[in-house]
């Protein structure tokens, strides 16, 4: 009988795996995934290792077929089955969008806006909220507020009701319904409306495996110039915003000279552009 194996040569073997299969972040990834089966924290896979902890033969099938997957590059958060967003462990899985941690970023123009809010309850509306990633930190961290998330998509609207459920958030609410109908009873009364729109252009494709194969084109493509639904998002915001209320855009790295100029053109005042930590424009704020 062969030995059981240590959680040193899965994760040797896993890592190397994923470096041939093109994951960018291979050790992180194996660690994870090793963690994820065996019910440990990254850090405690790391010390494992160093001991030579040996690996229940079960365990060791998981493990390596979890590897496998991801080698397929299927998304990483679709094996564990969820996705950290700032304070929040999501639920994610097929038919929804990932949320990335860029947009973590984004969303505290969100919640800085929601916090200085004069109202005593602000509302914040969060426009295709898919996983329900913005809309529940604004409801969460921003605990005084109201907060609707809002989504189109019957697959995504699945993993968007199971979060606000989990998240045990009661100020927050989601919504099924288009962007264009959105809400019309709290026209003219919300304080900030986000939305990380679907903005790639149809006929740009993914660079990434997990993006192309993976993620949900109702959450990716924007139509010929990727801006169709930013249109969208740019009339309905400025319905639903009161005097003063701040729109906040996720969008692509090359967009911000155009989206700031259609702001600009729909009426919007103080439109600015902002850079990621990376230096790459990232999202743009506008005041009703």
């Amino acid at each position: 009988m062969n030995p059981p194996a240590s959680v040193a040569t899965l994760r040797d073997d896993g890592v190397a795996l994923l470096a041939r299969a093109g994951v960018p972040t291979p050790d992180v990834d194996a660690e994870l995934l090793i963690g994820h089966v065996l019910g440990l924290s990254r850090g405690e896979v790391q010390a494992k290792a160093v001991i030579g902890t040996p690996v229940a033969e079960h365990d060791t099938v998981a493990i390596r077929a979890a590897l496998a997957r991801r080698a397929a590059r299927e998304p990483l958060q679709h094996i564990t089955g969820t996705a950290p967003f700032r304070s929040l462990e999501l639920a994610v899985g097929p038919g929804v969008f990932v949320p990335r941690p860029e947009t973590e970023e984004v969303a505290q123009f969100a919640i800085d806006a929601l916090r200085a809010a004069a109202t005593p309850e602000p509302i914040g509306v969060d426009l295709g909220t898919g996983s329900g990633a913005i809309a529940l930190a604004m409801a969460t961290e921003v605990p005084h507020s109201r907060v609707f998330g809002v989504e189109n998509s019957p697959r995504a609207f699945v993993w968007t009701t199971q979060n606000f459920r989990a998240s045990g958030a009661d100020n927050a609410r989601a919504v099924f319904v288009d962007l264009a109908d959105a809400l019309p009873d709290l026209d003219g009364t919300v304080a900030v409306v986000i939305s990380n729109p679907p903005y790639i252009p149809v006929g740009a494709i993914p660079r990434d495996p997990e993006v192309r194969l993976f993620d949900p084109e109702h959450a990716l493509y924007g139509g010929q110039d990727g801006l169709d639904v930013v249109r969208q998002v740019s009339r309905t915001a400025a319905r639903l915003l009161h005097p003063g209320g701040t729109l906040v855009l996720e969008h692509g790295e090359l967009q911000g000279a155009a989206i700031a100029a259609l702001l600009t053109a729909d009426g919007w005042n103080a439109v600015a552009t902002h850079r990621d930590l990376l230096g790459r424009d990232r999202a743009t704020t506008a005041l009703r």
